[in-house]
């Protein structure tokens, strides 16, 4: 018997939830696990879209002609490239990102609100399971013999703690819908705002500043969007106090009375500095000024071999240095008008209380921290975070409210995505099955020739120069 579209995104939801559960919360996780865990995301959300076959409107005229530039732009460029299967990889993950984000929002607008609350109950149910990690880590560091003790290894799932970092920036606004919603118990209200301080002390232990830095600049967007965003930022600065209160009394007071000494504080992370962003920031330059048309390919940062990364840690930088110029030109101006669009939406509806509404807010307080952490770090480039990313950016496209009646999408084109995505998680996972047998070895021979350690990229060992 056929299962109908609510009951297949139904299957959708429960598959991409435990996918989440495993790839963020295993001890074991980390980045390959987590580029499988978003492979297997962008194949569901490819057979969830193929079972829609009456489409509504989901972008613009203009957004949907500046997509197809980009993906054309992208396809000329790998074909150009040093290394065009890898090349191509990468246009199969921004495509896979655009099935992902397009897949949650047909969900959302089949599912209606109900589908909200489930969302901020995985992402409660998500910060729990790391919290309980973090203080169990905490514990047991605390109560061994061990007189010295570094926060960074009590962050389990992550190869890296700027990865780790990324996942705060999309769940730190989303952890604060709750307390807004006037009719929720006082109660409920307390255990999510106990949580939300805990979040927060792991994010400031953690010490990544693009997480800093991006929800500051949120904190500012959202100031400017009426009351709500206004209590937003209440609710998220108190947190943040909540969390150096009990950061001060867990690694300076406790430490203090055990007598054991903390390395690599929170304090240690208040600097100018860098980072050795400097150099591969240079050669991300250098790369655009000598092919700024075509760039050298979609991951050819990567082909470049130097000792600091695989990605140059700054969006712009390497979309125009790999894509090229003209498609960065593209999708800076696409990312503004969806941003200005959203904006415009929230300054007109400032005053309302709907849930929708509430949720949109955060939604897009979570986006605009993670573009702005994304000019420091890797956003675009990590799977949890490109995941994340889609989720929020389909969301916001399933809640936006259009000036103009909506329309359905052409039989033509909307033919045309489905048979893009379906070749391009097809050759994602031609990739993972060709790879993942082989990882272990690959990373053993990669660190054994260079003595360094592992660069991600599209793999933990991301250099793809030969």
């Amino acid at each position: 018997m056929a299962l109908s579209l609510q009951q297949r995104g139904s299957v959708f939801l429960v598959a991409v939830v435990c996918l989440l559960v495993v790839g963020i919360c295993a001890p074991f996780s980390g980045h390959d696990l987590q580029r499988a865990m978003q492979i297997s995301i962008g194949l569901c959300a490819v057979l969830y879209g193929l079972s829609v076959t009456r489409a509504a409107q989901l972008v613009d005229r203009p957004t949907a002609l500046g997509l197809a530039l980009i993906i054309g732009l992208g396809l000329v460029s790998s074909a150009l490239a040093h290394q065009p299967l890898w090349a191509f990889t990468e246009v199969a993950l921004f495509v896979s990102g655009g099935a992902i984000a397009v897949a949650f929002a047909w969900l959302r607008r089949h599912g209606g609100e109900p589908l909200d609350r489930a969302l901020i109950m995985v992402v409660v149910l998500l910060c729990l399971i790391k919290s309980i990690q973090y203080v169990y880590a905490g514990a047991l560091a605390f109560t061994s013999a061990e007189r010295t003790l570094d926060p960074d290894l009590l962050l389990a799932g992550f190869s890296n703690k700027r990865f780790y970092g990324q996942f705060q920036t999309f769940t730190l606004p989303l952890l604060a819908l709750p307390l807004l919603i006037p009719t929720l118990s006082r109660s409920l209200k307390g255990a999510v705002f106990a949580l939300l301080c805990g979040w927060w002390l792991i994010a400031i232990g953690g010490g990544t500043r693009g997480t800093w830095l991006g929800m500051g600049a949120a904190g500012v967007v959202l100031a400017a969007l009426g009351p709500w965003g206004r209590r937003w930022l209440g609710w998220q600065l108190a947190a943040v106090l909540g969390g150096l209160l009990l950061y001060w009394l867990v690694f300076t007071v406790l430490a203090d009375c055990l007598g054991i000494q903390i390395l690599n504080g929170a304090s240690d992370r208040l600097t100018t500095s860098l980072s050795g962003r400097g150099p591969i920031w240079w050669q991300a330059w250098h790369m655009l000024v000598e092919r700024p048309w075509l760039g050298f390919g979609p991951m050819h940062f990567a082909d470049i071999a130097n000792k600091i990364a695989a990605h140059p840690h700054q969006a712009i930088l390497q979309w125009a240095s790999e894509w090229g110029v003209p498609s960065a030109l593209c999708v800076a101006v696409l990312a503004w008008r969806g941003g200005w669009a959203t904006f415009g939406l929230l300054r007109g509806r400032a005053l309302c209380a709907e849930r929708a509404d509430l949720m949109r807010l955060c939604l897009f307080a979570a986006l605009v921290g993670a573009l702005v952490q994304s000019m420091v770090d890797g956003v675009i480039v990590m799977p949890n975070s490109q995941v994340w990313l889609a989720l929020v950016v389909g969301w916001l496209m399933a809640l936006h409210v259009w000036r103009t009646p909506v329309t359905a999408e052409l039989p033509l084109a909307w033919g045309a995505w489905k048979a893009l995505s379906v070749l391009a998680v097809g050759l994602l996972v031609v990739i993972a099955a060709r790879d993942v047998p082989h990882i272990t070895q690959a990373q053993q021979q990669y660190l054994g020739s260079q003595g360094g350690l592992l660069q991600p990229r599209f793999w933990a060992q991301g250099v793809i120069a030969r």
